[in-house]
């Protein structure tokens, strides 16, 4: 194995850890730990098929989550899958991690499930540490409302290349 092949497994073992990470504080709700795995110009541009938001930092990031999943007894985030390809000499690499939220509704009891994708651009610093610094993140399917014909409402899978973010 020749030496850049090494430094390239090694990021990207380093980016599938912050991944880990990141599904790890979201699980356990502990926003403060965002700061550990995001720089802090970190933004997080979402599109969840009825609407879409931008955040800055990890602070505004955790408080809008964290909102979020309080109406939710129940909550878990799952990799399924992910990809991601590192340039080495830029010290830079992008991502497509692909989700799902196991969740049980506070108010009704109700199962409830989201799957989404989150298109990652991450750095490199001067320590050889790696930060998630830019994020897309995209639903593609959850829970239909109660009553409605179909159990999932279901939206444009968004991809976007992974060299582009």
């Amino acid at each position: 194995m020749n030496d850049d092949r090494l430094a390239e497994a090694l990021d990207e073992l380093a980016v599938r850890r912050l991944h880990h990470a990141y599904a790890d504080i979201v699980t356990r709700r502990e926003w403060a730990e965002l700061h550990n795995v995001m720089r802090p110009t970190c933004t997080l541009d979402l599109d969840l098929g009825d609407r879409t938001m931008r955040f800055d930092g990890p602070a505004a990031i955790g408080e809008f989550i964290g909102t979020e999943l309080r109406r939710f007894s129940f909550f878990e985030f799952v990799i399924l899958n992910s990809v991601v390809r590192v340039d080495v000499a830029a010290g830079t690499a992008g991502a497509r991690l692909y989700m799902q939220e196991l969740r049980q509704n506070v108010d009704d009891g109700r199962r409830t499930d989201a799957y989404g994708v989150y298109h990652d651009h991450f750095e490199r610093d001067a320590d050889q540490r790696w930060w998630i610094a830019r994020r897309r993140y995209g639903s593609f399917s959850r829970t239909a409302e109660p009553g409605s014909d179909v159990d999932q409402d279901v939206f444009p899978l968004p991809i976007f290349p992974l060299d582009q973010l």
